[in-house]
């Protein structure tokens, strides 16, 4: 006999349920877990130093979508002998202590990660062929003090092209540099990468993967060559790789080519604060003063009529400020 619904019925009705694993707030304690740090990310997966020898790892769940890029320092678990075919899972990023950044544009919104860990951003630059792009340098050097990191500008290619006219620019900012040519001794570019991990950026056909094989031996990066036509160099590296010096002396963070470095998560209150002595005098600046070149009651301005300020500098300073603002065409 069929059953006739009543209004009743949903009263005594109950939704069957999912079964479902009861859950716990406890989570692993990975008490296993090693130490390592990540050389290079390719499509998902990671290649790390676990003790000098290189280990190829994925994301375990926990880490959820949170980004490890390269210098990362982190835990792993599973099988990390380094074995073909071997696969350990990353279980823990470690606090990063710096992270360099960059956007796709000076309107994106969205940060990149190019690496973290790094205490010296290297700015390499070729004196000739191609030409220096000052824009990129000016760039390089707001993302490293935005970063807190330590700049360091790279000259090479000395012996087509006189490096003091470019020199000249960044003196007032402060900023060490190196100059190299083809064949050169490289004591004074090792001597200024000793202790530091170290981040290569700069145009393609600089000569950073050249710098690199020299520096590293057996690092076999492959090495571009310039358009005689447009100028540019021809993209070389395709993704950031960590490289171990000889000696245990440092590390260095080979990039690939860039031809643009947006600026959009750079504040201007963040790269005055680079630069102390200016810092210092801005201190009775209205509220919302970017410093810059035409800023009403800017106290650079009143430094600067009084004496008391660099001309040179505070210029070098707002032309970094203005590196920020606008086109990206080197």
């Amino acid at each position: 006999m069929s059953h006739r619904y009543d209004e009743t019925d949903h009263e005594s009705y109950e939704r069957p349920r999912r079964r479902t694993r009861p859950r716990t707030k406890d989570r692993p304690s990975y008490d296993d877990a090693v130490d390592a740090r990540v050389i290079t990310v390719d499509r998902g997966r990671f290649t790390l130093d676990v003790d000098g020898h290189r280990v190829m790892a994925m994301k375990s769940r926990p880490i959820g979508r949170k980004g490890v890029v390269v210098g990362d320092r982190v835990r792993v678990v599973g099988d990390v002998s380094g074995r073909d075919g071997s696969l350990a899972r990353i279980v823990e990023v470690t606090e990063r202590t710096t992270v360099l950044r960059r956007t796709a544009d000076d309107d994106d919104p969205v940060e990149r990660v190019i690496v973290s860990n790094a205490d010296q951003l290297v700015v390499v630059t070729a004196l000739a062929d191609p030409e220096p792009r000052p824009r990129l340098i000016d760039r390089a050097l707001v993302a490293a003090y935005d970063a807190g990191m330590a700049p360091l500008l790279c000259l090479t290619k000395a012996d087509l092209a006189d490096p003091e006219p470019l020199l000249r620019t960044y003196r007032s900012l402060g900023v060490p540099w190196v100059v190299t040519q083809r064949g050169d001794d490289l004591s004074e570019v090792r001597a200024a990468l000793q202790g530091h991990t170290s981040v290569l950026v700069g145009h393609s056909g600089v000569g950073k993967s050249t710098l690199v094989n020299a520096l590293v031996p057996d690092a076999h990066r492959e090495v571009g060559h310039v358009n005689a036509v447009t100028g540019r160099g021809r993209h070389t590296s395709t993704s950031a790789y960590l490289l171990a010096l000889p000696d245990h002396a440092g590390w260095i963070i080979d990039t690939p080519g860039i031809r643009s470095f947006g600026l959009a998560h750079v504040q201007p209150e963040r790269l005055i604060e680079a630069f102390p002595d200016l810092d210092e005098m801005t201190e009775e600046c209205p509220r919302g003063c970017t410093h810059g070149e035409g800023e009403p009651e800017c106290e650079l301005d009143e430094a600067l009529a009084a004496g008391t300020a660099d001309p040179d500098r505070v210029e070098s300073f707002r032309r970094l400020l203005a590196a920020r603002e606008g086109g990206q065409e080197y």
